[in-house]
């Protein structure tokens, strides 16, 4: 039976980071404005949750991240430690993308305020962590409407009529003619 729970703060973290991304067994897709470094608890220990992205990447699990402004320096430091990461994450950038969304399988869905960081998605101490709050669901027909949004940014479904094109590098790969809008010379 399909469930939707409302989940807050640091429920987040436990229901989402800890246990539906790492159960990922297809495909994962997450959906950020903010991206920045983010460690998680694993066997004891606080790693980068590009560990976990890396070790789902070599279970073969097709990884999909939309995030809307290049990430921050560390998690480009400890994104090149995970050398898998290089063809099992694909990204796009979007400067549009506001949306946060973590898809797991097509069976699981989390939508709501907190982007992919320490403060928002994090174990940050609670004095310092953000106040979020979202849905978690397997109801088919959120899920389905949650990739649907994902999969048209993704594919580019926006990207001719889009204003923000100077400040989208992906831009010119999404779009037939090598970037150039149709009827531009």
């Amino acid at each position: 039976m399909p469930q939707t729970h409302f989940l807050t703060d640091a429920e987040i973290y436990r229901k989402v980071i800890l246990e539906a991304v790492p159960a990922a067994e297809r495909f994962l897709w997450l959906a950020t404005a903010d991206l920045k470094d983010l460690y998680v608890e694993k066997e004891g220990n606080w790693v980068p949750f590009l560990e976990i992205l890396s070790e789902l990447a070599g279970r073969g699990v097709a990884i999909r991240l939309l995030h809307a402004r290049e990430p921050g320096a560390a998690f480009r430091r400890d994104f090149d430690r995970y050398p898998n990461l290089a063809g099992g994450l694909e990204q796009i950038l979007c400067p549009r993308v506001h949306f946060k969304s973590v898809i797991v399988d097509a069976r699981l869905a989390y939508t709501g305020s907190a982007n992919l960081t320490g403060a928002g998605m994090g174990a940050r101490n609670e004095h310092r962590r953000n106040f979020e709050n979202g849905i978690l669901t397997t109801d088919p027909a959120l899920v389905e409407r949650l990739m649907a949004q994902f999969d048209a940014v993704w594919m580019g479904a926006h990207c001719a009529e889009c204003e923000r094109k100077p400040y989208c590098a992906d831009y010119p790969d999404l779009l037939p003619g090598g970037g150039q809008p149709p009827g531009a010379h």
